[in-house]
């Protein structure tokens, strides 16, 4: 597969899952757009493109890749398989069974943890999942959305002690005049 400029990466996002209309988004928010990821995370060109711009984002220090179901663990996979990192899955609610533990995959105390995530509106999602992890004893490194929706989520992210990047912004994403 080739690899794609930032700028064919977002119309290629643009044309499988930018969506206008009225919306609820996750943070129950209102919005005039939606960036429906599981339009774009299937499409296998736009995921390996995603994920080898996060493997961009790993350097000698990173042990792991991270993301938080749904929708950050085809990232983190893809990236895994880009990398040769290992990943985990970091679940949204504890479950009640086995092993009860807050994610999956095999953590080492003190691994050094890239956070994926697919869009990024508010970061709560994702702000969870890193402190989750921090408490079981990782460091993250940095949190990296594809899309940062521009509605709070860099600045709650960061205020809550992470390190936050995009891979693009809705601005990115939104067709001239919309």
């Amino acid at each position: 597969m080739t690899t794609m400029t930032r700028t064919q990466l977002a119309e290629r996002i643009r044309n499988a899952a930018y969506l206008e209309g009225d919306f609820t988004l996750r943070s129950g928010r209102k919005s005039s757009f939606y960036i429906d990821k599981y339009l774009f995370e299937t499409q296998p060109e736009i995921l390996a493109e995603i994920a080898r711009r996060m493997a961009e984002k790993v350097d000698d220090q990173t042990s792991r890749i991270a993301g938080a179901e749904l929708g950050g663990v085809a990232i983190a996979a893809a990236t895994s398989l880009v990398t040769g990192l290992p990943f985990l899955i970091v679940r949204n609610a504890r479950k009640d069974y086995g092993t009860a533990k807050p994610y999956e995959g095999a953590m080492e105390h003190a691994d050094r943890i890239l956070l994926v995530e697919d869009v990024a509106t508010t970061g709560g999602q994702v702000i969870e999942a890193a402190r989750m992890l921090t408490q079981a004893g990782a460091e993250i490194q940095r949190i990296v959305a594809v899309v940062d929706r521009g509605q709070g989520a860099s600045e709650n992210v960061t205020t809550a002690g992470f390190i936050f990047e995009s891979l693009l912004n809705a601005d990115d994403l939104r067709l001239p005049g919309s």
